[in-house]
């Protein structure tokens, strides 16, 4: 892979990011996890094809730029969806715990 063909890897990726950040902030998270699984398959060909090598200047400095972004990006990302993980999780665990105490005790059966 040469250094343009490299380059446009980061940018599409950093275009995916970019899109996952929308979807994260519309709360879409049928398209967040699409676009999570293509950003993944993209970051995978970074990983098999970069070859570490001195890039020009203007190059380096442009992966730089693209690198931060997509880093600004996932930090935002996270902050929109954890919070809405954490209360997931937290209504599947009551809602586990109900489960149970119906199971052991027949709350909620009548007799």
């Amino acid at each position: 892979m040469n250094s343009l063909e490299l380059i446009t890897l980061y940018e599409n990726v950093a275009t995916i990011t970019g899109n996952m950040l929308e979807a994260a902030r519309s709360r879409d998270w049928e398209l967040l996890g699409q676009l999570e699984s293509d950003c993944s398959s993209r970051v995978q060909q970074l990983r098999e094809n970069e070859i570490p090598s001195d890039l020009p200047a203007d190059m380096r400095d442009r992966k730089i730029r693209i690198i931060k972004q997509i880093l600004a990006d996932d930090r935002e990302i996270r902050d929109i969806t954890e919070p809405w993980m954490a209360q997931l999780s937290d209504m599947m665990k009551s809602s586990s715990t109900s489960q149970k105490l119906s199971r052991t005790y027949g709350v909620g059966n009548s007799a």
